[in-house]
């Protein structure tokens, strides 16, 4: 399917339509057993991450239902999972501290809002433009994040732990008391995943197996009441089964415009979350997402999971990956793992009392640890040194800030080292010996130039970063000397508004000393903004010469006039 670039227009067409001419019983087979099995994979990482953002397990259910059906049945995906993404607990859980649940959701439908814009905008098609590096940092921070929120549950401390890093790493030092068993179930569940052979994880995943012995032997042995081994029974009372009523969260008009910061922090996450997910999906099944219609239905998404009181939502690498090697061909596969999610909640909630948070815990710490980009840190040493600090500033802020302040300084930085090296390219000479392979015309190489006549050649991006190279050129070659000077910008790749301002101010400080500027060979971007900018007019006509024996010639005319004139 093509990309919308390629269009002018769009239409709301989700892909599920598409899929579903020609729809045959072999697909609906092979959708049916992917989502059933990715809904069970879902179900412990949905509980774990609404416990790690601070909100109750049924909230990380009830996200991964509704978001996960509303993105397969209105997204550009054939193969992409919604639902709630790790990379989101370093945003929410202060959110959730701080203005409670209500706040959460109210950020959570504000960012869908904004999603829906950036959707209908063609925003999808910026993420490419965001570089490597920061994306690397801020994905090691946030896992850093998502290991500190979990050493609670992991340890099983007694204690209440700031939601700041360092806060937390304060509290530890003074208040490390873990609780032994716990660190012991912890242990032995990390330890079951991890050595739980392949391919038997493809019939079974491996984390539904350990929570459910977990549970099973938390239950039997009476590990909570024995050890103290904390549960979602004795830690939430358990797990409601069915969705809530939709509701919408009352609060202040100043709440919700203090909430605008959060909101849309949380939808450029979730914009470039699931489009990075949409093009790893594309590259899995070899197909091209339409990511105008992705960002649409994740808006959609997020919405609906705030007015049954969700958490944010994005598409997930992971469950896709999952999906797409259990077979997956269509939306279908990801709206039956929503329904698959719907129906434990409405059968199983009561048993999910025994599950031990320790087990959870130890779910999300090895999503974590395969979340973040540790290889990373030993290739910094081989890129350049500017992606590296981009890598390192923004990982390092991630964790000891704010992704929203992280994110913004690392694009401040990315944008200032594109800026030097566009600039480092950008070159203003004498055109005294150059000759261009394709068009000789172009050059003043063994041509004549007359007496008082200064010929200076740019190339590249001729903008802010770039402009002091002709001031400084100038200077150096001697443009007190100078009656007429030809730029040769045949080699210009574009003109912004701060080279339009330096030209104009070159062509006025000339005609002030009876000195004439004459502009050779521009291209289609730079002759457009020289025509609407009115430099042209100003500059004069006739100064215009499409080659450089016009640029020459028309020196040659004004020297004689100017020496008739004398």
């Amino acid at each position: 399917m093509p990309n919308e670039a390629t269009h002018l227009s769009f239409a709301f067409r989700p892909r599920l339509v598409d899929t579903l001419k020609g729809y045959r019983q072999a697909d609906f087979t092979a959708d049916l057993v992917a989502g059933l099995t990715v809904g069970v994979i879902a179900l412990p990482l949905a509980m774990a991450l609404a416990i790690a953002t601070g909100l109750t397990p049924q909230v990380g259910i009830v996200t991964a239902v509704v978001a996960g059906f509303l993105v397969s049945a209105l997204g550009g995906s054939r193969v992409q999972i919604g639902g709630p993404a790790g990379a989101f607990i370093a945003i929410l859980a202060p959110i959730a501290a701080l203005h409670g649940v209500d706040g959460l959701i109210a950020c959570t439908f504000l960012s869908g809002l904004m999603l829906i814009l950036m959707g209908f905008a063609g925003f999808g098609s910026l993420i490419r433009f965001v570089p490597f590096p920061l994306v690397s940092g801020f994905t090691s921070g946030i896992a850093i994040i998502i290991l500190s929120t979990q050493v609670k549950d992991f340890l099983g401390l007694d204690a209440t732990l700031p939601v700041e890093f360092v806060g937390k790493l304060e509290a530890l030092a003074t208040r490390f008391a873990p609780n032994w068993p716990t660190v012991a179930l912890s242990a032995a569940c990390t330890a079951c995943v991890l050595l739980w052979p392949a391919s038997w994880g493809r019939r079974v995943p491996a984390t539904i197996v350990t929570i459910l012995l977990a549970a099973a032997a938390t239950a039997f042995l009476h590990l909570d009441t024995r050890f103290g081994i904390q549960t979602i029974g004795t830690q939430f009372g358990g797990i409601p089964a069915g969705l809530p009523l939709p509701h919408f969260p009352s609060l202040p008009f100043a709440t919700w415009s203090n909430l605008l910061h959060d909101a849309f922090t949380i939808a450029i996450l979730c914009a470039i979350e699931s489009l990075l997910c949409a093009v790893v999906a594309d590259g899995m099944i070899d197909d091209r997402h339409d990511s105008r219609q992705e960002l649409i239905a994740q808006g959609i998404a997020n919405i609906g999971s705030a007015l049954f009181g969700g958490m944010a939502a994005s598409g997930v690498i992971a469950r896709t990956a999952a999906n797409v090697r259990c077979g997956a061909r269509t939306p279908v596969a990801g709206i039956v793992h929503a329904l698959t999610l719907l129906a434990i909640l409405l059968l199983a909630a009561p048993l999910a009392r025994h599950i031990p948070m320790a087990a959870l815990s130890a779910v999300l710490v090895l999503v974590a640890l395969r979340m973040g980009e540790w290889h990373q840190f030993a290739s910094l040493r081989r890129w350049p040194k500017s992606d590296a600090a981009v890598f390192v500033v923004t990982f390092v802020l991630t964790v000891l800030a704010d992704l929203t302040f992280a994110v913004g300084v690392g694009l401040l930085l990315a944008a200032a080292t594109l800026i030097k090296r566009i600039s480092d390219t950008t070159q203003v000479t004498a055109d005294e010996e150059v000759t261009h392979a394709n068009s000789p015309e172009q050059s003043a190489a063994g041509r004549t130039v007359p007496p008082g006549v200064m010929v200076f050649r740019v190339f590249g991006a001729f903008f802010f970063g770039a402009v002091d190279k002709l001031e400084t050129a100038l200077r150096r070659y001697g443009q007190d000397e100078t009656r007429v000077l030809i730029l040769r910008m045949r080699d210009v790749l574009a003109l912004d508004a701060t080279a339009l301002e330096a030209l104009d101010d070159l062509r006025e400080k000339m005609a002030a000393k009876q000195r004439h500027l004459i502009l050779c060979g521009p291209h289609t971007q730079p002759l457009f903004a020289l025509q609407k900018a009115g430099f042209i007019d100003r500059l004069g006509r006739d100064n215009l010469c499409g080659d450089m024996e016009s640029a020459l010639a028309r020196a040659r005319e004004l020297i004689a006039d100017q020496t008739q004139g004398s």
